[in-house]
C-alpha cells in the first residue's frame, strides 16, 4: 500500500533566493511536458540539485499523485529500490502500488547507483503511465526515452550576468549591505569569469567577503581549492569545499578515466580528438581506448564539448576541474613527458602545414583554410608549448613550430603576443639550435616587430637573422629575410636578388611576396603603372596556388591603384572580392584593409552612412587585434569621416591621436583634416585640440571615434602645439608653382632665388606632406583649391 497522501511533496524549503536560470526553467518546464524522463547532467557544483528542486516545485500542480525527492548521494549498491519505496511510503511492490497515479519522482545524485537507477526508471516508465522522472546525475542514465539536458554554468561576462547576480546576493547575506561599486563591479565580473560561472564556486567565493576584499579574492584565485574551503556546515560534505566537490567526481571514475582526465590537464585551453589521442595515449591507455574514455568523461560532465575547430569537435576542461587534474598529473610524475608530447604534436601539425606550402606542392585552399582555423583555435596551446620550452631551456622544437607557421602569425593580424615568447626562446643559451633555424626565427621576430609598427627593432632583427642564414648557406632563409629587409628599407637591388632566388627554386610563394613588396614601393612612390603590374602578378601567382591570402593582397593593392587613378568602381570591386575570399578565416589585417578601403570609397562619394558602418567595423577589428599601427591608420580615416560630418573638434583630436600613436610626421592627409578645421575653429583652437589629441591613449582615442567620448578638460591650460605639416608661406608659394608644372629653375627665376634653395624647399614640402613625387604635390594643391 502507499502510505503517502495525494498532493504529497517532500521538497525542502529553499534556504535562500534562487538567482538566474529563468530561461532554463521555462525550457525545462516545456521539456517535462513532452518527455517522461529528463536527466539534468553537469559537473559537481554546477547547480543540478537546486535547479531540479525549483523545477519540481513549478511542476507540482500537474502531479496530483505527489512530488517526491529521493536523495541518492550516499546510497550503496543494492539499496535503491528499498530507499525509493521508503521515501514514497510504500510497503510492497513499487510498480504495482504506484499504478496509475500521476507522480513526479525526483532522483537526486544518481551517479553512485546509476545502473540501478536506469533499471528502476525503465520499469516505472514502462508499467506506470502517470509517472514522470526528473533525475540529476553527472552522467546520463541511458534509459529508453530519456532526454538528457546539460546544465550550463551561469552566464558570465558583465555585471548584469547571472553569476555576478548570484555573487552579490550571497555576499549580501554574508555582509549585509554589500553592493557593487565602480571599483568592485569589474573585479567581481572577472572573478565569476575565472570561476567558469560555477554556482558552487561563486557561492563559496561570495561567502569569503566576510574576511577578504573582492580584490584579495581575485588575487588569490590561483589557489582556488585552498581559498574556497568555507562552505556551510549544514551543506552535504561534498559541497562544503570546492575540492570536495571535484574529489567526489574523481573518486567515481574508473582507473582509465582518471588517467585520461589528469593527462588532459596538459592542454592549456582546448584540444581536438587527434591531439588528445597523440598526447594522452601511452602506458595504461592505448590510443584506441582514448575515444571511449573521452566519451565517458564527457558523459560524466568532467570534459566539456565546446563547439568545433575547423570541423573537428573541440573539448576543454572547466578551469576548476583542470586545476584539480593538473595537481593529479604533477603527483603522477608524468607531467614532463606529457608536455614533451604536447609540443611534439603541435610541432608536427605545424610541419605538415609548412610542407603543404613547399615549392612544387599545390595545396588547395580548403586544406590551407583548415590548418589556419586549427591553429587559430589552438593559439593558447602554442603559447603553452613555447612557455614550457623556455622553462626547460630547450628551444629548438618551439622555434621550429613558430617558423613553420610564420605565415599564420603574420597573416592573422591579431595581437602579436608571440613576439615576447620568441624573444625568450631566442635568448636561451642553446648551441644545439641549428644556425639556419635560429636565423629564420630571428627574421620572424623582425617581421612581428614590423607588423606592430616597431621599425628599429624590426631592422635589427632582420639583419641579424640574415647574417645567420648566410653563414648557414640557407638560401630560402636569405631570400625571405631579404624580402623583409626590402619592406623596411626599400633596397630594391636586394629584392631583385630575392626574386631571382625564388624563381630559380620554383618557390611561387616567395616570388609573390617579392612582387608584393615591389608593388607596395611602386604605389608609395607614385609609380602606379609599375605597382599595378606587380599587384597583378601577385594575383596571378596566388590564383595559380589557390592562395586566398595572396589573392586578397593582390586585390587590395589593385583597389588602391584604382582609387588613386580615379576608378572608384574598380576599387570597390577589388575590395569586395578580397572580402569574399577570406570569409571563412580570420585574416584580420587583410579584412581590415578591405573594410577600411570600402569606407574611404564611401567617404569619397559622400555616402557617410556606409562609410561609418565600414570604418566602425574596421576600427573595432583593429582594436581587438591590439596592433597600435593599425589602430592609428583607422583613426586617421575616422578623422576624415567626422570632419565630413561637420564635427571638426573631434576630427582634430582623432587625427592628432593617429599621428602620435603611429609615431609618424603629419602629412598631406593630416592637412586635409586640419585645413577645414582651421577655417571653422580658428588656428588657436586647432592648436589646443591637437595637443589634447596627441595625449590620448589608444582606448581613449578609440572611444572618441566610436562613442564620441571627448577627453576630460585638463587641469592646467593646454599649450597649443604647432603641426609640422603646415607649409610656410614660401613653401605654399613654391607648391603652387609646382602645381603649375614649373621646374626648379623656372621657379627660381619666378621668385628670384637660387635653384638650390628651390630644391631644399621642394624637399621640405615632400617631407612634410609625406609625398614622393612632384605630381603628388600638384594633386594636393589642386585638391585644396
Amino acid at each position: 500500500m502507499m502510505l503517502r497522501f495525494a498532493d504529497f511533496s517532500n521538497l525542502p524549503a529553499e534556504p535562500n533566493a534562487f538567482v538566474g536560470r529563468e530561461s532554463d526553467l521555462d525550457e525545462l518546464v516545456h521539456l517535462m511536458s513532452v518527455s517522461r524522463a529528463v536527466t539534468l547532467c553537469g559537473a559537481g557544483g554546477i547547480g543540478k540539485t537546486r535547479l531540479a528542486l525549483r523545477l519540481a516545485a513549478r511542476l507540482m500542480p500537474g502531479h496530483p499523485g505527489g512530488v517526491c525527492l529521493v536523495e541518492l548521494a550516499d546510497l550503496e549498491k543494492g539499496e535503491l529500490r528499498g530507499h525509493v519505496a521508503a521515501a514514497l511510503g510504500i510497503a510492497g511492490d513499487l510498480v504495482e502500488t504506484i499504478g496509475e497515479r500521476r507522480l513526479l519522482l525526483l532522483l537526486d545524485n544518481c551517479e553512485p547507483v546509476v545502473g540501478e537507477c536506469a533499471e528502476l526508471c525503465r520499469d516505472l516508465l514502462g508499467a506506470c503511465p502517470g509517472v514522470r522522472v526528473l533525475a540529476t546525475s553527472r552522467e546520463p542514465l541511458r534509459v529508453p526515452g530519456e532526454t538528457v539536458w546539460r546544465v550550463p554554468p551561469l552566464s558570465v561576462g558583465g555585471q548584469e550576468s547571472e553569476a555576478v547576480r548570484l555573487f552579490v546576493a550571497r555576499a549580501g547575506a554574508a555582509v549585509p549591505g554589500f553592493e557593487l561599486t565602480d571599483e568592485t563591479g569589474p573585479l567581481v565580473a572577472d572573478l565569476c569569469q575565472a570561476l567558469d560561472g560555477l554556482p558552487l564556486a561563486v557561492e563559496l567565493a561570495a561567502a569569503m567577503v566576510r574576511v577578504l576584499s573582492v580584490g584579495q579574492l581575485v588575487e588569490r584565485l590561483d589557489d582556488r581549492f585552498r581559498l574556497l574551503a568555507g562552505g556551510a556546515r549544514t551543506a552535504p560534505a561534498r559541497h562544503r569545499t570546492l575540492r570536495a566537490a571535484v574529489d567526489w567526481s574523481y573518486r567515481l571514475l574508473t582507473p582509465q578515466e582518471r588517467l585520461l582526465l589528469r593527462r588532459t590537464a596538459t592542454f592549456r585551453s582546448s584540444w581536438t580528438l587527434d591531439l588528445v589521442e597523440s598526447v594522452c595515449s601511452g602506458p595504461g591507455l592505448a590510443e584506441e581506448e582514448v575515444l571511449p574514455r573521452l566519451c565517458d568523461l564527457v558523459d560524466k560532465s568532467l570534459i566539456v564539448l565546446d563547439g568545433e575547430i575547423a570541423g573537428q569537435a573541440r573539448y576543454r576542461l572547466l578551469e576548476t576541474v583542470r586545476e584539480y587534474a593538473l595537481e593529479q598529473l604533477v603527483a603522477s610524475g608524468e607531467e614532463a613527458e606529457l608536455r614533451r608530447r604536447h609540443l611534439t604534436a603541435l610541432a608536427g601539425l605545424a610541419h605538415r602545414f609548412k610542407a603543404g606550402l613547399a615549392p612544387g606542392v599545390r595545396t588547395s585552399w580548403p586544406v590551407i583554410e583548415r590548418h589556419v582555423n586549427i591553429f587559430d583555435g589552438l593559439k593558447a596551446e602554442v603559447s603553452a608549448a613555447c612557455e614550457w620550452s623556455v622553462a626547460i631551456g630547450v628551444p629548438e622544437a618551439a622555434l621550429a613550430l613558430l617558423t613553420d607557421i610564420r605565415f599564420l602569425l603574420i597573416g592573422s593580424g591579431r595581437k602579436l603576443d608571440m613576439a615576447e615568447r620568441l624573444d625568450r626562446l631566442l635568448a636561451l643559451d642553446a648551441p644545439q639550435v641549428p644556425r639556419a633555424l635560429r636565423g629564420q626565427a630571428t627574421i620572424l621576430r623582425g617581421e612581428l616587430a614590423l607588423a606592430a609598427g616597431d621599425f628599429e627593432p624590426a631592422l635589427r632583427h632582420v639583419r641579424a637573422g640574415l647574417e645567420l642564414c648566410a653563414t648557414a648557406d640557407d638560401v630560402h632563409g636569405e631570400a625571405m629575410g631579404t624580402i623583409v629587409l626590402a619592406q623596411l628599407t626599400g633596397e630594391l637591388q636586394a629584392l631583385n636578388r630575392a626574386l631571382e632566388t625564388a624563381r630559380s627554386s620554383g618557390d611561387l610563394i616567395l616570388e609573390s611576396l617579392a612582387q608584393g613588396t615591389r608593388a607596395r614601393y611602386g604605389l608609395h612612390q607614385g609609380r602606379l603603372n609599375e605597382a599595378r603590374r606587380a599587384f597583378q602578378e601577385v594575383l596571378s601567382i596566388s590564383e595559380e596556388l589557390d592562395n586566398h591570402y595572396g589573392q586578397t593582397f593582390g586585390h587590395i593593392g589593385l583597389a588602391q591603384v584604382a582609387r588613386r587613378t580615379g576608378d572608384p568602381a574598380a576599387a570597390r570591386r577589388h575590395y569586395e572580392s578580397g572580402l569574399r575570399l577570406l570569409r571563412h578565416v580570420d585574416a584580420r589585417q587583410h579584412i581590415v584593409s578591405c573594410l577600411a578601403g570600402l569606407g574611404r570609397l564611401a567617404l569619397d562619394r559622400g555616402d557617410l552612412t556606409e562609410a561609418r558602418a565600414r570604418l566602425t567595423e574596421a576600427l573595432v577589428l583593429s582594436r581587438d587585434a591590439g596592433l597600435r599601427a593599425g589602430i592609428a591608420r583607422r583613426l586617421e580615416a575616422w578623422a576624415g569621416l567626422v570632419a565630413a560630418e561637420g564635427d571638426h573638434r573631434r576630427a582634430v583630436l582623432l587625427v592628432a591621436a593617429s599621428v602620435a600613436l603611429g609615431g609618424r610626421q603629419p602629412d598631406a592627409r593630416t592637412e586635409h583634416v586640419l585645413r577645414p578645421a582651421r577655417d571653422h575653429l580658428g588656428e588657436a583652437a586647432v592648436g589646443v585640440l591637437w595637443a589634447e589629441g596627441g595625449r590620448l591613449t589608444i582606448d581613449q582615442a578609440v572611444a572618441c571615434a566610436l562613442d564620441g567620448d571627448l577627453p576630460e578638460p585638463p587641469h592646467a591650460p593646454v599649450v597649443p602645439v604647432s603641426r609640422d605639416s603646415k607649409l610656410t608661406t614660401r613653401e605654399q608659394e613654391i607648391a603652387e608653382l609646382v602645381a603649375r608644372g614649373l621646374s626648379n629653375r623656372a621657379i627660381a627665376d619666378e621668385l628670384v632665388i637660387s635653384p638650390a634653395t628651390v630644391a631644399r624647399h621642394v624637399a621640405n614640402i615632400l617631407s612634410k606632406l609625406g609625398f614622393a613625387t612632384r605630381t603628388q604635390i600638384a594633386a594636393w594643391v589642386i585638391g585644396g583649391r
